[in-house]
């Protein structure tokens, strides 16, 4: 059924319920995903609304038992619209017994849940402190994908590879950055992307020099770019300078990095971040990541959460953006 369904985005998860009706005193979502389990929300009506929150019942929940950090909200429609906000709770959950949320009011029709995950930590069975897969910086971090951004090469090949960078051996090229040189392969650059490859085919200054200019880029940023080129770059790397290498990515036409970006910026909007986000996603044609972020901000309701940075990003905004933001404003909010 539609009304069971939940929708997600990075943390966020919202449970549209379109008819609980007088006689309705039970509903359960459907399962939905968020970090490594498999989540559901139920609502029951007694005296007053209760709300539950669960992890299915799997293999990964009962070894790897979530402990989560997370608030709720139940917003009403209509007339007299309101929002009911918990407390932040913090639960290890294995069962719908070990979290219930009593809403001291009751309430039918059309009414949404919204669920925002603060914290998620996997518990370890013999005690002692879990490990959280969504640390400060709110990306999420899954045990079983620590390669993801390797290239499908051998691991011997990769060895090899990096030996070459790290201790410049046979290095044919000289990467001038804002802040620094470094050495690479103009191999590598060119079976990367075309436009290094157009630089040392034509007749132009790099072909003649053997440098090239990327003086836009910190000497850092860039060597996470040739790391990621030369399939060496590390998760926590990639994360730190994502947004710079999305811009060399743009520019130098290499797609798979500029997807991995968009991805990556997908997973942690938040209420600080998202209206950068979404001019980054308008500024890149990422249709995703905006898509998030209009997502974000109206299907989930965050539009309240950055009320005031809102005014001064219409004012600087492109026009179509806000066009499209306006569109998604009527598109959400029509008439029932």
């Amino acid at each position: 059924m539609a009304d069971l369904k939940v929708e997600t985005i990075a943390k966020l998860a919202q449970w549209r319920i379109e008819n609980f009706g007088v006689a309705t005193t039970y509903k359960r979502s459907d399962s939905f995903k968020i970090g490594v389990w498999n989540w559901h929300l139920s609502v029951e009506k007694i005296r007053y609304i209760y709300i539950r929150l669960f992890p299915e019942l799997s293999r990964v929940s009962k070894e790897q038992p979530p402990v989560a950090r997370f608030v709720l909200r139940v917003t009403t429609s209509g007339s007299n619209r309101r929002s009911y906000i918990s407390p932040i709770h913090q639960r290890l959950l294995r069962t719908s017994d070990d979290f219930v949320w009593p809403v001291e009011t009751t309430f039918q029709g059309h009414f949404i849940i919204d669920v925002e995950f603060l914290d998620l930590k996997i518990c370890p069975l013999n005690g002692g402190e879990g490990n959280s897969i969504c640390p400060s910086d709110g990306r999420m971090q899954y045990p079983a994908t620590q390669n993801t951004f390797r290239c499908l090469a051998t691991q011997n090949s990769l060895r090899c590879l990096s030996r070459m960078l790290d201790e410049s051996i046979h290095t044919d090229v000289t990467i001038n950055t804002a802040d620094g040189t470094l050495q690479a392969h103009k191999v590598i650059l060119c079976t990367s992307s075309q436009v290094f490859q157009s630089m040392f085919m034509h007749d132009l200054k790099e072909k003649e020099s053997s440098t090239v200019d990327m003086e836009d880029m910190s000497r850092d940023s860039c060597m996470a770019l040739i790391s990621y080129l030369y399939g060496k770059i590390n998760q926590e790397d990639f994360r730190k300078h994502r947004l710079a290498l999305l811009t060399a990515a743009n520019k130098y036409d290499i797609v798979e990095l500029k997807d991995a970006c968009e991805e990556s910026l997908l997973e942690d909007i938040n209420s600080g971040n998202v209206l950068e986000r979404l001019q980054e996603a308008w500024l890149y044609e990422l249709d995703k990541l905006k898509k998030g972020c209009l997502t974000y901000l109206f299907d989930f309701g965050k539009i309240y959460s950055v009320r005031d940075e809102m005014q001064t990003f219409l004012k600087h905004a492109d026009r179509e953006l806000v066009v499209e933001m306006f569109q998604e404003v009527l598109t959400v909010w029509k008439p029932a």
